[in-house]
């Protein structure tokens, strides 16, 4: 394995910033940043450096995932190193380089006690030089959802909005906030979102049974996001499109979708890509412990689920996230007709730029961490490469 400190120059047959394709291209990472990019003959070896050769493989940037919640047998709210580590390193294997922790509702004090973990995790993650991926910040989902579209959460710590213990929840990340998922309609839920928003939290609409109007007034506010759009949301219809159709004519809006083909069908995929475009479209895994990991019984916070098939329920039999890695999303995204630069948008720069880190993280480009995925010609990981060290 390469140390972070070596300088590589890495030659690929082609590279995608995303933004634009880079045929014979070379990357040059240093002290695990990239410090020169572009053709391989324009580029000079400098003196000591390491060349790569990966002349039959596409480059990209590693993956940045705004909604998961565990992997390889940990969920990120038990909040210790050891399941972090283990998350992070399974999600790495996968080309997600970079990940937001995200909580599920459980009672204030669980929610607390789990994110002053992550916080501790974030704070000490880069001391070892195992490929891992980066943990970036913290997403809350609940306990400010609408019980009415709860999904999985559970109902007996479903809450409505409050600025006091929203900053209970900031002040136990300790900086390391990142995304609030809201139900807009609920009461005290648009102070909520000029509190969030004035401490620099992405406020995304999620679990909610808005209607058009009410989600309208959610946007105003500054909830630009919204999570995996579909599920869990007030359904659409000609008469009553809901926060579904708030999203889908919001130009300033972000949508996740859950590319599994389990939680939502092509048809559906397909109009939420055309409605949206390339560039306001975030895919994520909604992810759990069970990840990468045999079908069988695994942890969702504080609760059961199943998962048979790779597909994940709870005992009532409704859907509690996925084993979704990004890796095979951009395969599904591909398969359904989007090009492979659009595709790696969806995964990359687009998250990247939602969090406001989209010039250290989600694009090769001077001065970005070298979070960069290796594909071969059947878009499956070849290698992945995280703050300039190598998978293998």
């Amino acid at each position: 394995m390469f140390a972070a400190m070596t300088t590589i120059l890495l030659h690929t047959a082609r590279a995608f910033t995303p933004a634009v394709e880079i045929p014979d291209a070379a990357i040059l990472i240093r002290e695990g940043v990239i410090e020169a990019f572009g053709p391989r003959q324009g580029m000079t070896l400098p003196s000591g450096a390491q060349e790569v050769r990966a002349t039959h493989l596409t480059a990209i940037p590693g993956f940045v995932d705004v909604h998961i919640h565990g992997a390889g047998g940990h969920d990120v709210m038990e909040g210790t190193t050891e399941a972090l580590s283990a998350v992070a390193q399974t999600l790495a294997r996968h080309g997600t380089t970079s990940f937001v922790a995200t909580t599920v509702t459980a009672s204030p004090e669980d929610i607390c006690r789990s994110v002053e973990g992550i916080a501790r995790f974030i704070a000490i993650q880069h001391e070892t030089d195992d490929l891992r991926a980066e943990v970036l910040g913290v997403h809350y989902e609940g306990p400010f959802i609408n019980a009415a579209r709860r999904g999985v959460h559970p109902e007996e710590w479903i809450q409505l909005p409050s600025a006091e213990v929203m900053e209970r929840f900031f002040q136990a990340a300790a900086g390391t906030a990142r995304i609030l998922t809201i139900a807009p309609e609920l009461l005290g839920a648009l102070p909520c979102i000029d509190a969030a928003r004035k401490s620099g939290v992405v406020v995304a609409m999620g679990h909610t049974d808005a209607t058009y109007e009410q989600a309208r007034a959610g946007i105003a506010r500054g909830a630009h996001h919204a999570v995996h759009v579909y599920n869990a949301m007030r359904p659409f219809s000609h008469r009553d499109s809901g926060v579904i159709g708030a999203v889908l004519t919001s130009p300033e809006v972000t949508a996740e979708l859950i590319a599994d083909g389990v939680h939502v069908e092509e048809a559906a995929m397909r109009l939420l890509l055309q409605a949206k475009g390339a560039g306001c479209v975030i895919l994520v895994s909604d992810g759990i412990s069970a990840t990468g990991m045999p079908d069988g019984k695994y942890m969702l916070g504080k609760f059961e689920v199943t998962v048979s098939g790779g597909v994940c329920r709870n005992a009532e039999g409704k859907l509690a996230g996925s084993t979704l890695t990004l890796d095979r999303a951009l395969r599904n995204i591909v398969g359904l007709g989007a090009s492979l630069q659009d595709a790696v948008r969806m995964l990359t720069i687009n998250p990247a730029t939602l969090l406001g880190i989209e010039f250290k993280k989600g694009a090769l480009r001077i001065g970005a961490d070298a979070d960069i995925v290796l594909l071969d010609e059947g878009l499956q990981i070849a290698n992945v490469w995280a703050r300039g060290i190598p998978l293998n």
